[in-house]
């Protein structure tokens, strides 16, 4: 029966490729494709055993560790739709559409179905902007107070981007409940409003607000935030051309075509945002990749946001495999790391690899670590071990470096992966 069953499987495969347009097939090769995902931790010598028990030792120490020093997700009762927990930003106590919407990734991931409810229903009762007069209306407020009460009332596009990924994904594996817990209807109207979010200015918690949609329509990327026109610039971590892929394929039918060319954009920004020598990319760019000064000192600077970009185009190199360019990219950020002291790099650069840090931080090690993914060096290995040998983040700074480094072993050990419409209906 199970040779029958993998012959069916097999193809079942083999006909959905034939079915994809030619530009499709002739492009097969990452994991999408393949079904397969690269593990990078056995390819060092760990066994899949070893990676899992890692994986679930990390996740019961930042999910349901001790609360003063380890966990960073609080369960807080419930409510009539379930449950309810969020995760904090442990040093500056408050909720993030980033860390819920991470949270909520994790636990799709690993098949964690009652966390991953609970951070949605906490997220649609606190953080999601319900009165019409709103100019957010529909979004989620990008930080909140560990008691629901606003600490920001604007949105962030890098929260709602993995609400809407990690949607889909539970959608696939999980089948769409009702309501609140229809998942695949969920993401459904994020994406679309991402997109069509009418221009609205108004009163907010932080003042007169204009805002619009989280994607730049001409330039076809994603914008720093919607308030329009006053921030019109981007992220180049914010830019996650392996999920656009996916919403070009399972996103409502009218806005597919925008998803499928805003991959490829984002193919490109990747190169023009990062420095040819160092790899390393700023915090905040313009849309021809230029480096854009703002609020935040280290804007034009490879920052804490920027960790995120390396590991962005790796992924998607492994699961589509469509960009020659990233395996440069992270090769060349590979070298200049390599050369700072593999255990010691810094946190923080110039453009040109100045250090503006004394701080080697957990989240970043993981990225690196990702970037081996695409990366074709001498040196894509340790950075692996690198990430193998860092211990679980605890202590203040759990937050941010705590959930890369989830997502960084899951990465790493192949266990992230792509949840489609078939894997509820064949198990794939």
């Amino acid at each position: 029966m199970f040779r029958i069953r993998c012959v069916l499987l097999t193809t079942v495969l083999a006909l959905c490729r034939t079915l994809l347009p030619a530009t499709e097939k002739d492009a097969e090769g990452g994991a999408f494709y393949t079904g397969q995902y690269r593990d990078l931790f056995a390819e060092i010598g760990h066994s899949p055993d070893e990676s899992r028990a890692r994986i679930d030792a990390a996740f019961q120490q930042l999910f349901h560790g001790d609360q003063q020093t380890q966990t960073l997700f609080y369960e807080v009762g419930g409510n009539k739709q379930g449950a309810l927990a969020y995760i904090t930003d442990i040093a500056n106590h408050d909720v993030r559409t980033e860390g819920m919407s991470y949270g909520m990734m994790i636990s799709v991931q690993m098949n964690r179905k009652h966390e991953f409810d609970a951070l949605w229903n906490w997220a649609n009762t606190y953080m999601l902007i319900t009165d019409r007069k709103d100019p957010g209306f529909g979004y989620y407020k990008w930080s909140m107070n560990i008691d629901g009460s606003p600490h920001s009332s604007t949105p962030a596009p890098d929260g709602e981007e993995y609400f809407v990924m990690s949607l889909y994904f539970a959608a696939n594996r999980w089948g769409s409940g009702r309501g609140l817990y229809n998942y695949k209807a969920q993401a459904d109207r994020l994406l679309h409003l991402m997109r069509h979010h009418p221009v609205m200015t108004g009163s907010t918690h932080s003042g007169i607000r204009t805002i619009g949609p989280m994607v730049d329509e001409k330039h076809h990327m994603i914008r720093f935030v919607p308030d329009s026109p006053n921030e019109d610039f981007t992220d180049p971590s914010y830019h996650l051309p392996a999920f656009y892929e996916l919403w070009a394929r399972w996103g409502p039918p009218e806005d597919r075509a925008f998803w499928a060319q805003a991959a490829e954009t984002s193919r490109r920004f990747f190169v023009l945002a990062t420095d040819p020598k160092t790899g390393l990319s700023p915090d905040y760019a313009n849309w021809d990749g230029s480096r854009r000064p703002s609020f935040n000192r280290f804007s034009t600077d490879f920052s804490y946001d920027s960790w995120r970009t390396a590991s962005n185009w790796s992924v998607d190199a492994s699961w589509w495999a469509k960009s020659p360019e990233e395996a440069e990219l992270s090769n060349r950020i590979q070298k200049f790391l390599f050369s700072q002291d593999l255990t010691e790099f810094d946190d923080q650069y110039t453009l040109a690899g100045l250090a503006l840090s004394q701080r080697h931080s957990v989240g970043m090690v993981a990225t690196m670590a990702v970037a081996s993914l695409a990366a074709t060096n001498n040196h894509a290995n340790a950075f692996v071990e690198n990430l193998w040998n860092s211990a679980t983040p605890s202590g203040e700074q759990r937050y941010y470096d705590g959930l890369l480094y989830l997502m960084g072993l899951l990465h790493c050990s192949g266990n992230f992966r792509i949840y489609g419409p078939t894997y509820i209906r064949t198990g794939l």
